[in-house]
């Protein structure tokens, strides 16, 4: 095999994160030197092969058996670091960690402390429930990624002896069994299953894409004398790393390094953590909102009843029962209901697994989402875009003798499988036309001579043999017998076609006289220019498709990539996706914070980036005040996957990526299983955004309807409170109706999606609730000081001021009637707006039939005998005819701001 670096220059792989010396170095997370005597060894990295052997006290013959075992009982099994899921009381702990949460279950004390006792069970109660749910929902989630292990690859081929005098064996043993020492063959298609140190190798090549970020193979091979080392350590040839697999080619290796001290892990343990996600900012600001209402609620009704009644302590009760009645207790458990129910449809549904209960909230919030392009809108092989002659005209011919090389190569070279590239010509050529030739010899890639060569017999040319050369661009033109305004021409051909974001082959070929000696690298000389063959990255197949949902639901995509610029364009126009602007990693790091997060609203594709670069990316979008989501599967994708709002990965991303990642998207399984790697397929990412807008919309509706409610029923009850020789309502009676309404928001979390309302992002901004709550809740206000004017004036008036029994009951209906009220035309009544045609149905829906329940507690709750012991009584009749009055003109001034305020809303987003 043969790659160009003409198309993409020469392969830079920045580390994905910070190491430490080498591989066998003491790097983070490395507790014990990695064999006997490395703690005074030489750096492994930079040392020889027989320094390596030495150190790790192995040979090119392996461990014995119970050198193995006794390493392995040192070092401990090859596998990742345990990621160990929190217990459940932690899980508990930490879910009161919640601003809201976390006041709920303060006034719930605090209602004890004033014996107001069922105000404070009903409180600790629904801490509790939501606490328990939450805590549920993640332990699903942990259980199904920890099944995901099972992608990870069981077994490797190790040379072991069964004693110091036996033969060495090749065997299959599981990759958790190795140890440092050991002897490793490691052959095409396979996963490097830990760091090793090279020791033979034949036209290796190893995909480091999950490390670095570059989608092209690169090329490895031992080096007798490293030197010290210089840059990262994955551009040295002569090592390889866990979290890679081989493409091409054979080696023989020595493992250095297992477990928690291997790079892979290393980058685990240093992987950034994110502040606050746009959920938790968004909680954390309407819950200060509400904190300050609330503490200013009791000491508002104590001063007021001690000034104008003369009333002390004994309305402190009251002043709890009021402040409760501010608050949203359900607000906890909505929201997890919402957020666990979404979680638990998209599993079951979709097979996509939110691991962090709030990110389905980030999803549904996200505003732009960055993409690394390698293994997430391309797959890891290549497929051929064109074969061109010396004029740059198409032949199909030079794709013919791109074939015969890949073939003959393939069987006289001993390589058990072809490499990508010849993989994807043998793909796009007709293999009858290979078969046309007979091979006669094949000289194998190197990376010094940078091509291979076939020699085959041409069809009726007895007695010549024609070698078939195809490899980089810059390694064939210089082996041919060219002019120097040719070489020059060809070379600026080959530019132009790099520059589409294509990788170039070029091939070449010679006739000579048959011989029987054998062929070798000085026989590619004086060579005739026969074309270039293009490849370009396959694109996945669900990416486009993927990238049309997120376009149409107001999603901004970016891609973010380790690639050169040209291919990462060049996948882009594959995919539809207009580059609107692009930047590379040497402009991003000559901007200060302030720029780039200016440059990045503009910019779709950033190239040749880095692991820091990406997170800083990501947290300069997040710094304009968008929601950001980072999608990406490699460990060098680690550091922007902790800095984003919201981190995804496919299921096939390598494990420390599905540990960090968010959510993790589901997909086809494979043959051995629903949990062996399937097919990578994006499209989970459009059920997850669906999820989300509809959990984040649900909760948000929750919140206006709730709050506007509430904050009325407190100016009014307040206003009441003044006013009147009595309480408005007692204690125990502001609990019950708490209690109603708080059963039938529950049907908030269960309310159907709307199509309209997921095609933009369900950002909640605590300023524009603020607003909203306010507006409606003077409006619901005034609904209620009007029916404190019929109460007063038709039944209580003059003498009957003290009858606290019709007060009680008038007061208690209007409240649940208004709150049905408010949940139709606020919720409900959006349909008006949006169409039934939008996933929400013709019907009433959950919402609407629990406004209709609430409704008719309202109404029969005064004549119960629950009502009596509550201190209420039956009403007059004409008391509902003039309360259904009251109600029609608060329902039409609902519907008439509500529109006011749609208009006004549409209008701003447009």
């Amino acid at each position: 095999m043969a790659e160009s670096t003409t198309a993409v220059g020469p392969h830079v792989a920045a580390p994905a994160i910070p190491a430490g010396r080498g591989p066998g170095g003491r790097g983070p997370g490395a507790g014990k030197d990695p064999g006997p005597d490395t703690g005074s060894g030489p750096d492994l990295a930079s040392a020889t092969a027989l320094q390596v052997l030495r150190t790790l006290d192995s040979g090119p013959r392996g461990l014995t058996d119970e050198a193995a075992e006794e390493r392995l009982a040192r070092f401990g099994e090859n596998t990742p670091p345990d990621w160990r899921p929190p217990s459940w009381p932690r899980r508990v702990l930490r879910g009161l960690r919640d601003p809201f949460t976390a006041v709920l279950l303060g006034l719930g004390l605090v209602s004890a402390a004033v014996a107001s006792w069922g105000t404070a069970g009903v409180i600790i109660f629904l801490v509790m429930v939501s606490c328990a749910l939450c805590s549920l929902g993640e332990h699903r989630a942990d259980r199904a990624v920890s099944r995901l292990r099972d992608l990870i690859a069981t077994t490797a081929t190790v040379l072991r002896r069964s004693g110091e005098d036996g033969p060495p064996v090749p065997r299959e043993v599981p990759v958790d069994q190795l140890v440092p020492g050991d002897v490793v063959l490691l052959g095409p298609g396979e996963p490097v299953p830990a760091d090793v140190r090279l020791l033979r190798a034949t036209g290796l090549h190893v995909h480091q894409a999950a490390l670095t970020g570059e989608s092209a193979p690169v090329p490895k091979h031992p080096v007798d004398a490293p030197g010290p080392a210089d840059g990262a350590p994955y551009l040295r040839p002569h090592l390889c790393f866990q979290g890679t697999s081989v493409t091409a080619g054979s080696g023989t290796a020595v493992v250095t390094a297992t477990g928690a001290r291997t790079h892979l892990a290393t980058a685990h343990a240093g992987r950034h953590r994110r502040g606050p996600g746009a959920f938790q900012t968004s909680v954390r600001g309407v819950s200060l909102i509400l904190v300050r209402f609330m503490l200013l609620t009791p000491p508002l009704v104590l001063m007021a009843n001690a000034a104008l009644r003369g009333r002390g302590l004994e309305t402190l009760p009251f002043a709890m029962a009021v402040a409760v009645a501010l608050t949203p207790e359900m607000l906890p458990v909505v929201v997890t209901t919402c957020l666990a129910r979404g979680a638990s449809l998209l599993a079951r549904r979709h097979g996509v697994i939110v691991k962090r209960l709030p990110a389905l909230h980030d999803l549904g919030a996200m505003e732009v989402l960055c993409l690394d392009k390698t293994g997430t809108l391309t797959q890891d092989r290549p497929v051929v875009d064109r074969a061109l002659d010396a004029a740059g005209r198409d032949d199909p011919e030079v794709l013919g003798l791109a074939a015969v090389n890949a073939w003959w190569t393939l069987h006289l070279a001993d390589l058990p499988l072809p490499d990508s590239l010849d993989e994807a010509i043998l793909d796009a050529a007709d293999e009858e036309e290979a078969l046309r030739y007979e091979g006669v010899a094949a000289l194998p890639f190197d990376p010094v001579r940078r091509l291979t060569t076939a020699v085959v017999l041409a069809p009726g040319r007895l007695g010549t043999h024609l070698l078939v050369v195809k490899g980089a661009v810059e390694a064939v033109l210089d082996r041919c017998a060219l002019a120097d305004g040719e070489r020059e021409r060809l070379h600026a051909l080959a530019d132009r076609e790099a520059a589409r974001g294509v990788r170039l082959l070029a091939i070449a070929t010679a006739e000579r006289r048959a011989r029987l000696r054998d062929w070798t690298p000085a026989d590619e000389r004086g060579l005739t220019f026969r074309g270039f063959v293009t490849l370009r990255d396959a694109v996945t197949d669900t990416a486009a498709d993927a990238l049309r949902v997120l376009a149409d639901r107001g999603v901004t995509v970016k891609v973010l990539t380790g690639d050169h610029p040209g291919t990462a364009a060049r996948a882009c126009h594959d995919l539809g996706l207009d580059v609107g602007g692009m930047l590379t990693a040497d402009r991003v790091d000559a901007m200060s914070d302030e720029e780039l997060a200016v440059a990045v609203r503009d910019t779709t594709v950033f190239a040749r980036c880095t692991p820091e670069h990406k997170a800083r990316i990501v947290a300069a979008l997040r710094a304009t005040g968008r929601t950001t989501g980072f999608l990406g599967d490699g460990a060098n994708d680690l550091p922007a996957l902790g800095a984003a709002d919201v981190g995804i990965c496919p299921r096939d991303a390598v494990h420390v990526a599905r540990e960090s990642a968010d959510v993790v998207l589901g997909g086809p399984a494979g043959p051995d299983g629903p949990h062996s790697p399937g097919p990578k397929d994006l499209t989970g990412i459009g059920h997850a955004l669906s999820a989300g807008r509809h959990a984040s919309g649900n909760i948000a509706a929750y919140l206006r309807v709730t709050l506007s409610s509430n904050v009325g029923n407190v100016i009014a009850m307040l206003a009441v409170g003044v006013l009147l020789p009595f309480l408005p309502m007692l204690p125990a009676q502001v609990l019950v109706q708490n209690l109603c309404f708080d059963a039938a928001q529950l049907a908030f979390a269960y309310s159907p999606a709307r199509r309209a309302a997921e095609r933009r992002p369900a950002v909640l901004r605590p300023r524009d609730l603020l607003r909203f709550i306010t507006g409606f809740g003077l409006l619901n206000a005034v609904a209620d000081l009007a029916t404190f004017g019929v109460l007063v004036g038709s039944f209580c008036g003059p003498g009957g001021w003290d009858d606290e029994l019709v007060f009680h009951s008038g007061w208690f209906t209007e409240n649940l009637l208004t709150q049905a009220l408010v949940m139709v035309v606020l919720h409900t009544g959006r349909r008006t707006a949006e169409g039934t045609a939008g996933g929400g149905g013709r019907g009433v829906g959950p919402v609407g039939w629990a406004a209709g329940a609430l409704a008719v507690a309202g109404l029969l709750l005064p004549l119960s005998p629950l009502g009596a012991a509550l201190g209420m009584s039956a009403l007059p009749v004409v008391y509902y005819l003039e309360l259904a009055a009251v109600l029609s003109l608060y329902a039409l001034a609902l519907v008439t701001v509500r529109k006011r305020y749609e208009r006004r809303m549409a209008a701003r987003e447009a």
